[in-house]
């Protein structure tokens, strides 16, 4: 009421976070990704899930920093500008040109999340570390929009990370530092483990695809609170309407519920809707940067990344927090937004992994 009287509310908490976007554009992206990947979750569940006992092997924690700084290295992070720590749940923190923090959490029998959350936090990092050194010490000297920040990170993690491609490098790595647990494992092997499908209770722990649906139950019920619809009071049985229509489970009890996250209770409103989105930008890039002569896959399987970073470094990186989100799509893509390109990109995957027709 202060910010911006005639506005909706919930508009003006959603600009806090991702400028150039409503609650409308939101629906429209929503809508598509509930007609596309609602069914495909469902269908997935009935299908049998690959054999991977790797993925719970102990790899003490040790080897699992050096694998991580490996992981950094391919990223293609600065090392003489990167800390790596642990912590209980991982982040990235910005904090000077030329200095950034990333950190981790270590399961000495779950390696594969460790792999990722590093590949995750890395996207972050190399942003940062590539903005225009002229923005340094100024509120320009740091990323845009938290979807535009969201959509380094995932595009790294998910769209680089968990592709086919990668597997040779990443596979190189794990099998020099872990030998004897992935001395025997196939790149097929590999891809199919780190990207199983499966509903689950908490968004930290989602795969690739369940994930955008943990972010729509969180919109679908800020969306009725901002509009009088519901109040607290409401939220956990709301939380178990969506979690059994959206992805087919139960929530046993609030703490694997709706207090799971620490968003509302800081008072973060309009923050959620910003992950999704950034999956959905990173999907949107990959045709234009293959349009402008990077060739992805083969970046990938090489474990050099160097024209991927490129394409991104002149794209969006060097702007820094000078240009939106929306914006900065617009003139990397040539189009605006255009959630069909994250549904496609799912849809693909994710058919062709479980054999859906």
């Amino acid at each position: 009421a202060y910010m911006y009287p005639d506005r909706d509310a919930y508009d003006v908490w959603l600009d806090q976070y991702e400028r150039g976007m409503d609650a409308a554009s939101y629906d429209a992206f929503f809508d598509q990704v509930r007609k596309t990947v609602v069914p495909l979750v469902h269908e997935i569940t009935q299908r049998p899930q690959p054999e991977a006992s790797f993925l719970s092997a102990h790899v003490p924690e040790a080897t699992q920093l050096a694998i991580a700084r490996d992981l950094m290295g391919i990223v293609g992070l600065d090392p003489e500008a990167t800390v790596l720590s642990c912590v209980e749940h991982p982040f990235t923190n910005g904090m000077a040109a030329g200095d950034v923090r990333i950190t981790t959490h270590i399961y000495e029998d779950n390696l594969i999340s460790n792999v990722y959350s590093v590949i995750h936090e890395a996207g972050h990092a190399i942003y940062e570390q590539n903005v225009d050194p002229s923005y340094a010490y100024t509120c320009l000297g740091t990323g845009s929009t938290m979807g535009i920040h969201e959509s380094q990170s995932r595009f790294f993690e998910n769209i680089i990370g968990r592709s086919r491609a990668f597997m040779t490098p990443l596979l190189e790595v794990l099998r020099h530092h872990a030998p004897e647990v992935y001395g025997s494992v196939t790149e097929d092997e590999l891809y199919r483990a780190v990207n199983i499908a499966t509903p689950s209770l908490i968004r930290t722990e989602a795969d690739e695809l369940t994930y955008p649906l943990h972010i729509m139950v969180r919109y679908d019920i800020e969306r009725q609170l901002f509009a009088g619809e519901a109040t607290a009071r409401d939220i956990p049985a709301l939380w178990q309407k969506y979690m059994h229509e959206y992805l087919g489970i139960d929530v046993p009890n609030d703490t694997l519920g709706c207090l799971q996250d620490t968003h509302w209770s800081g008072g973060s409103f309009g923050y959620f809707p910003s992950y999704a989105l950034g999956s959905a930008y990173g999907a949107q890039m990959v045709p234009s940067m293959e349009a402008a002569g990077v060739d992805l896959a083969g970046a990938c399987a090489a474990g050099n990344l160097t024209p991927v970073c490129d394409w991104l470094r002149e794209k969006i990186w060097r702007w820094g927090a000078g240009k939106d989100g929306v914006e900065l799509l617009q003139e990397a893509c040539g189009a605006p937004f255009d959630a069909t390109f994250y549904c496609t990109y799912l849809q693909n995957k994710f058919s062709d992994l479980y054999n859906v027709k």
